[in-house]
């Protein structure tokens, strides 16, 4: 299983998928596009244990996490 965890003001909210599975992977790549689309930044860990900026769904990484833009002022 695979995991798109969404931080927010109210904490996180984790969706799992599986992406051998048509539909859901489907369904998580809608998701991607969605919330980056609102604004989120969207970002994986990679075996390196670097952090990773991805600018498409990864169905491979094992968690992808998305953070709101931040606003300054």
């Amino acid at each position: 299983m695979a995991t798109i965890l969404v931080m927010d003001h109210s904490g996180d909210t984790r969706q799992h998928f599986n992406p051998e599975d048509s539909e859901q992977l489907t369904w998580a790549h809608r998701r991607f596009a969605e919330l980056t689309s609102d604004g989120y930044t969207a970002a994986v860990r990679r075996t390196s244990g670097e952090v990773a900026l991805v600018r498409a769904l990864d169905p491979t990484a094992g968690e992808t996490l998305f953070y709101p833009r931040l606003v300054g002022g």
